[in-house]
């Protein structure tokens, strides 16, 4: 028996160091990108930001779109830079030339859905994933990047922020995913991806339930992806975005020690998501742009707590909320003026 146990953990040590060695591989040689033609992705979030990014790379790619956000105005127009972006594809003068003098006809026309989804409320997703399903088919690839931020102090914002921001970033996964994985399951085929932030690696002062959001949407990723490993459906996969503060405007105003900036400027949006496209056509596990983001995550988890302290006051990381929070603030003061409150 103990002989046994001894065998069982040296061939244990030769997959980890196996797998180790896969995994610096890939960083070395760029596997081979999956096509997801034909297949249908919905994207919380939609609307704008990353979320409208992911569309139009997903769109160049000729996937079935399923476009979820609460604004409907700005849902549409991703949805039209979408369909722009098929009519471009389909049109013969946008094309390198015909083979032989015969232009390629695709074998399918790819579409675009859109729903006016409140991912915080789980009757409304279920109802309108309900509606996806009978109006569209069945969903191939979950991306679930809807995210929210409150923009105040801890003590100084309403509970009900909290909760909203708690909802939509971490809740809302759940829903999804009790949505759509049942028939990912049952056909042994999938994909799910979480748009999380590195503030749920490690956090910072000021954004207290923004970080607890994020932090909760990767410890369900994680978990979830070890239950579909325990299942042995090994068609489904998993991808975790880790993206470093992107320059969408969601944390305007935010900044870190004016020298060290230039080295650790807001990423692009366009960057991060075709970063993360390659990681997810290539069924990466996760993805944390830029790739410093892993360094800082493992001193986090070997290094004291006032070594992480330190470096934090030597980067401007403390604190480099305040001045987001000082513009959400002065904006709603700004606001209750004009409106007479």
């Amino acid at each position: 028996m103990m002989m046994n146990i001894v065998v069982e953990f040296f061939v244990v040590i030769l997959k980890v160091l196996w797998a180790i060695v896969m995994a610096g591989l890939k960083w070395l040689v760029r596997p081979k990108e999956k096509s997801v033609a034909g297949q249908v992705c919905v994207i919380t979030g939609a609307g704008g930001g990353l979320g409208r990014l992911f569309a139009k790379e997903f769109a160049r790619r000729r996937a079935t779109l399923v476009l979820w956000d609460i604004n409907s105005h700005s849902n549409e127009e991703t949805a039209e830079m979408v369909r722009q972006i098929y009519r471009e594809q389909d049109n013969p003068m946008t094309k390198e030339g015909a083979v032989g003098g015969v232009e390629e006809v695709p074998p399918f026309q790819p579409q675009v859905y859109t729903y006016v989804v409140d991912v915080g409320k789980r009757e409304s997703v279920y109802s309108t994933a309900e509606k996806v399903r009978r109006e569209v088919g069945e969903v191939n690839l979950l991306i679930n990047n809807a995210g929210v931020v409150s923009g105040h102090h801890l003590l100084e914002c309403p509970d009900e922020l909290i909760e909203r921001t708690m909802v939509v970033n971490c809740h809302a996964h759940f829903w999804t995913t009790k949505a759509f994985l049942p028939k990912m399951l049952e056909m042994n085929h999938g994909h799910i991806v979480t748009v999380a932030s590195s503030l749920g690696l490690f956090s910072t002062a000021g954004v207290e339930d923004y970080c607890a959001s994020k932090f909760g949407a990767i410890g369900f990723h994680e978990s979830l992806s070890h239950e579909i490993k325990a299942s042995e459906k090994d068609g489904i996969k998993m991808t975790l975005v880790c993206p470093y503060l992107v320059d969408t405007g969601m944390f305007r105003g935010c900044r870190i020690r004016k020298e060290i900036e230039p080295f650790l400027p807001p990423l692009r949006p366009e960057f991060c998501v075709k970063q993360s496209m390659r990681a997810i056509l290539t069924d990466q596990p996760m993805i944390c742009t830029p790739r410093i983001v892993y360094m800082v995550n493992f001193m986090k988890s070997i290094l004291p707590f006032e070594a992480i302290v330190c470096m934090y006051r030597f980067l401007g990381a403390d604190k480099c909320m305040y001045p987001f929070l000082a513009q959400r603030k002065e904006a709603m003061n700004n606001n209750e003026a004009k409106n007479g409150i």
